[in-house]
């Protein structure tokens, strides 16, 4: 009897079961309003989805959170994607949201990934194509709607921080159909104006309010714009083409200001900080030039400058003297070189080296007669050989002896020719144009050209026998 009642759990699971099981239930897209939003520390999304009759509660994990590029509040409109299971702890259905953007928004987030990537392979957001905010800014451009918190948070931020650089506004149309031409036209304008820095933006609102600084001509006016270009549009979470294009993003108008222009006060403190190290680097260049001085004035040099001369003729003198005895030594080497001259054999007796040279050439005359002499004997030795010769006496025996050597030779070609061999009823076998020697290098089928006497037969292989 006992056994009809069920657990709690038993009968969740089953209700888990029914609905992970259910294919309408594995994918649903849900139009809905976000409430009781809770980001949890571990990067995990709790909240409710709600319509104008009911709720149902919802997940969103870190791995799909982490994909937003948006931070969901109360309140928000968005379009979501996921599954509808049963969490078991508490029995009640939710969705587990895979995927989520801001309601009406889902087309312009799209053409907005397209028109970023586009620019970025084109350069446009390139580090190095970024110029530098000036430290200093005499004049100030704000291009940006005329009313509203925008344009008063920046001229008063920079007037406050920065109270003697001036600003020039140039009213602007920050939201709607015509804004892009007029943020573009004003551009252009400020570059009359000979400004140090341009401030671009407006303040906070929906993606469509924004959607004018995620226009193409926008971002490459910015881009083209020889002024450095500070980019201010929305709050700190949001971004728009124009962020990624101008030379710097600033999170907020508040902060584009800051951004800008540098702290009067900071200024002041730092050119007083300037001024005290300035003080103490001159005192100390002072301090150490008068110790030079003071060090000139007491030298040994200043105070006996004779010592100086004294030295230096010392040097002279002992330089002169060196000069001396080096000029003595080389007129002694001379002289000695000049005397030993004198006393060679050839000075005092040429007549030696004219012999000399007369023993010497009719040394070499003698032993050129022989060498010709000897040459003569060799050759007469050889004529005396060819006169004795058999070959020279009888040419006829030469002849007949090479005629015999030849006909022997012609036998031996004779016997190894292999037409002859053919011409006793023999044939050679060819198989593209090579001699077959082995049935291992046939095989049925193949095409043969047999070569007799008078010619070549064509045949095919039907059989083959090996001999036994």
């Amino acid at each position: 009897m006992q056994n009809k009642y069920l657990t709690i759990t038993a009968i969740t699971r089953y209700l888990k079961a029914k609905f992970d099981s259910d294919d309408n239930l594995r994918m649903v897209f849900l139009k809905v309003e976000i409430s009781n939003f809770k980001a949890h520390t571990t990067g995990h999304m709790y909240f409710s989805l709600k319509d104008e009759n009911s709720k149902i509660n919802a997940i969103m994990f870190r791995s799909n959170a982490s994909k937003l590029n948006f931070m969901p509040a109360d309140g928000s409109k968005v379009l979501v994607a996921g599954r509808i299971s049963v969490y078991e702890a508490t029995g009640g259905y939710q969705i587990y949201v895979e995927e989520m953007l801001e309601d009406g928004m889902g087309n312009l987030h799209v053409a907005f990934e397209k028109l970023k990537k586009e620019l970025a392979k084109e350069g446009l957001f390139a580090p190095e194509h970024k110029k530098k905010i000036p430290k200093i800014p005499k004049r100030v451009g704000i291009i940006t709607a005329s009313t509203g918190a925008a344009v008063r948070d920046i001229i008063t931020t920079i007037k406050r921080r920065f109270p003697i650089c001036e600003t020039i506004l140039f009213p602007t149309l920050v939201q709607g159909e015509n804004a892009k031409d007029d943020i573009v036209r004003n551009i252009e304008r400020a570059k009359n104006y000979d400004l140090d820095v341009l401030i671009v933006g407006r303040g906070g609102g929906s993606i469509e309010d924004l959607w004018p600084f995620n226009e193409e001509v926008v971002a490459r006016a910015i881009y083209n714009c020889e002024i450095p270009v500070i980019s201010a549009v929305g709050h700190e979470i949001d971004f728009t083409i124009s962020d990624f294009v101008a030379d710097l993003r600033a999170p907020t108008p508040t902060a584009a200001a800051e951004m800008a222009v540098p702290n009067m006060l900071d200024l002041t403190k730092y050119i007083k900080q300037l001024a005290i190290r300035l003080n103490e680097a001159v005192n100390k260049k002072i301090k150490y030039e008068k110790l030079y001085l003071e060090t000139i004035k007491n030298s040994y040099v200043l105070k006996t400058p004779m010592v100086m001369y004294e030295n230096k003729k010392q040097t002279i003198s002992l330089m002169a003297e060196k000069l001396n005895t080096l000029i003595m030594n080389k007129v002694t080497r001379e002289k000695e070189k000049l005397t030993s001259l004198r006393r060679h054999y050839i000075l005092n007796n040429p007549e030696i080296l004219y012999q000399t040279k007369k023993e010497s050439i009719a040394s070499i005359a003698k032993r050129i007669t022989e060498l010709f002499y000897n040459n003569l004997k060799v050759k007469q030795l050889k004529l005396d050989y060819l006169k004795n010769n058999y070959i020279l006496k009888s040419p006829e025996k030469l002849y007949e002896k090479q005629q015999i050597k030849l006909a022997g030779i012609i036998d031996k070609l004779e016997l190894l020719n292999p037409l002859k061999i053919i011409s006793r009823g023999y044939s050679v076998t060819y198989k593209n144009d090579k001699i077959v020697k082995s049935l291992k290098e046939i095989k049925i089928g193949d095409a043969l050209n047999i070569k007799v006497t008078d010619g070549f037969i064509e045949t095919k292989v039907l059989e083959m026998k090996e001999d036994k």
